[in-house]
């Protein structure tokens, strides 16, 4: 019996989720949308890059755990 795509639980691409690009394996915080590209941050902060709809897939719990501690990282660093 397979269940209907709308009752599928499947990760959200929303701001401020994590996204893989899958292109070349960069973790970035969805920072928006524009057309069909999502733009990503890197962890930590940084430029933005643009990534496909279609190249990107939601983050599993152990990556964005380590970009989360690499953003910490990067804010308890001194100029």
């Amino acid at each position: 019996m397979s269940v209907p795509r709308e009752q599928r639980l499947e990760p959200v691409l929303a701001i401020g989720t994590y996204a893989v690009d899958v292109r070349d394996g960069r973790v970035g915080r969805i920072m928006g949308r524009v057309g069909p590209c999502l733009q990503l941050r890197p962890p930590g902060g940084g430029r933005e890059w643009d990534c496909p709809l279609n190249a990107a897939r939601a983050a599993p719990l152990g990556e964005v755990l380590r970009a989360r501690v690499r953003e910490i990282n990067a804010e308890g660093r001194l100029p």
